[in-house]
């Protein structure tokens, strides 16, 4: 019975937290807050549901898969998220006019394909 309850918490919970990674594509300005709000919302709430379905089963071999997946998706979600993100910067993706700070302005090089660290970069093309 305790059980059943902490599942239905667990998988409530990280739907809960799925519909919230589906908000953030809707109301988010641009790329780079959407992307944001589905990498930690989406990687959340997929970890809860699957924590709800080792606890539901009880199972060693299923418990090892739920490990293994929620694994792979903490590992691969940011980093997916950051390569699509750099992708819509670098071919121009607009950003949210309420954008306060772009620290990549200026430094792409859209000619070669190169990005330039910052002022170490530029104090090397100064001399």
């Amino acid at each position: 019975m305790m059980i059943d309850l902490l599942v239905g918490v667990l998988l409530i919970t990280g739907a809960g937290f799925m519909l919230v990674a589906a908000l953030g594509v809707w109301r988010m300005p641009d790329l780079l807050t959407r992307m944001h709000a589905t990498t930690k919302a989406g990687v959340l709430g997929a970890g809860l549901i699957l924590l709800g379905v080792a606890i539901h089963f009880f199972d060693t071999t299923v418990t090892v898969r739920v490990v293994a997946i929620v694994g792979f998706v903490m590992l691969t979600a940011p980093i997916a998220a950051h390569a699509i993100g750099r992708a819509g910067y670098f071919i121009g993706v607009p950003l949210w006019e309420g954008t306060i700070k772009d620290e990549l302005k200026g430094r792409y090089d859209e000619a070669q394909h190169t990005l330039s660290s910052g002022p170490a970069d530029q104090d090397k093309d100064a001399s």
